[in-house]
């Protein structure tokens, strides 16, 4: 558990510095530029393995990683479903669409119902630990986002319809990939029969 929770504090310590605009701008002046994005990179990176092999690692404890609730049989439906506007909206984050105008931080939206879908399915303390960080973490910067986006303007690109579609599109290809390949390489998990 200590490998899970370190690595979680470790990388939500990582990106809530951005949320803190005067501990990130005093961060920058101190280091520099490069130095503080190379620092922030190596503490996202280091901070995501020991996720991953926490997480992995309790995973594989029966005792040490109770199962605090049995999601229903059904449940898998649900959670398939909401990774389809997850997908979506991660994709519209990196272009630039009306989808990521009107949603403003489509990735922590994105985020949120990932988490959120992963709860309802996973109910051992790992899985709480993990998806419930990551909701929390999500639900902060978003609010934190709306606070920073009141001192001023973000230069937000506003696409057309192409832009939109290609979201969609991408969204919907990378669902049917973690669909059908991506989830079970990833976590050794396959979602499908």
């Amino acid at each position: 558990m200590g490998l899970l929770i370190g690595g979680l504090v470790l990388f939500m310590a990582a990106h809530l510095v951005p949320t803190l605009p005067a501990l990130r701008a005093g961060l920058v002046a101190r280091l520099g530029g490069g130095a503080y994005r190379a620092l922030f990179s190596l503490a996202s990176i280091a901070g995501l393995v020991l996720i991953v092999m926490g997480y992995g690692q309790m995973r594989g404890l029966a005792r040490g990683n109770p199962e605090l609730w049995t999601p229903p049989p059904w449940i898998k439906h649900i959670v398939l479903l909401l990774m389809i506007p997850a997908l979506i909206l991660l994709v519209a984050a990196y272009v630039p669409s009306r989808i990521r105008t009107a949603v403003g931080h489509p990735m922590l939206v994105a985020l949120m119902i990932w988490a959120f879908a992963h709860l309802l399915a996973n109910g051992d303390l790992a899985s709480l630990l993990l998806f419930g960080s990551f909701l929390a973490y999500a639900v902060v910067d978003r609010i934190s986002a709306g606070r920073r986006a009141a001192l001023g303007p973000l230069g937000r690109a506003q696409g057309g319809v192409v832009q939109d579609l290609v979201a969609v599109a991408g969204g919907l290809a990378l669902y049917v990939v973690v669909l059908f390949w991506g989830h079970a390489w990833i976590t050794g998990v396959p979602l499908l029969p």
